[in-house]
């Protein structure tokens, strides 16, 4: 009578999408620094093969590379079977994919905002919930990419600030709702990052002071900390908690640094 042999349990990892540069690519080194077996994703391959070879470098465990367009159709699925096919099951996923627009809701083009919805706010959506049981199965979590945008009035910026703002208020439901099984949520809110993105949305440097900006890395190392302690919600840098307290108290005081920036075309963050 031939030996049946048990299954092959899937190995738990941490999947962080948009890890080919900017926070995305830090949040993957903060992860394997602390002995997680991460899964980078994004779109350009070599990009996210560079990131890998980066923390290999670094002497942490070398990220399994899995290029995927999350915004085609079927792109979440294919990355889900593909994650199935090699015998992966997400214990942690960080949603960092995303992008944002410059200028008038008005008279930017429509179709791109309703993308960056998809993307933004859809696409974390369906990742945060996809994987639900093995994350529980594995007591791992969920770290959703916002900005302090999700708390600030959004002129010029109008559809990227809500669905920041739908960010935070989903993972923060998510927060109350998956720790009873065992599941970690929070939402990451950090404000300017010194990574590029508003040099390419056509802002420069001097949309925000100076002093606000902080580096990737340590928005990423605060993302970390903070999802380990069951925070429900990030802000790096008590500058930033600051920012996000003065436009409660005056509405809109932050739009200036805004007016003086120039309507720009998709970038991602």
């Amino acid at each position: 009578m031939p030996i049946k042999r048990a299954a092959k349990k899937p190995q738990p990892v941490t999947l962080v999408t948009g890890a080919s540069s900017g926070i995305g690519a830090a949040l993957a080194a903060v992860f394997a620094e602390h002995g997680h077996q991460v899964v980078i994703t994004a779109r350009r391959k070599e990009h996210l093969e560079d990131v890998a070879s980066a923390i290999a470098a670094a002497g942490h465990k070398p990220p399994i590379v899995v290029a995927a367009d999350l915004t085609a159709r079927g792109g979440i699925s294919r990355l889900a079977t593909a994650l199935e096919k090699r015998g992966l099951a997400p214990a942690y996923v960080i949603n960092n994919a995303g992008y944002g627009l410059y200028g008038p809701a008005a008279e930017l083009d429509l179709a791109d905002q309703l993308a960056m919805i998809d993307l933004d706010c859809r696409t974390l959506t369906d990742l945060s919930l996809r994987f639900i049981d093995s994350m529980a199965r594995h007591k791992g979590g969920i770290l959703n990419v916002a900005s302090i945008a999700g708390f600030l009035t959004g002129e010029n910026m109008a559809v990227y600030f809500a669905c920041k703002a739908y960010v935070v208020s989903l993972s923060q439901a998510l927060h109350r709702e998956l720790a009873p099984r065992g599941i970690r949520v929070s939402a990451l809110c950090p404000g300017p990052v010194a990574t590029g993105f508003f040099n390419r949305a056509g802002f420069g440097r001097g949309a925000f002071p100076s002093f606000m900006y902080k580096s990737a890395d340590f928005v990423a190392s605060a993302g970390y900390d903070g999802l380990m302690r069951g925070k429900p919600v990030i802000v790096p840098g008590a500058v930033n908690k600051a920012v996000i307290l003065l436009d409660r108290l005056w509405p809109g005081s932050m739009q200036a640094r805004h007016d003086a920036a120039k309507p720009a075309a998709r970038t991602p963050t």
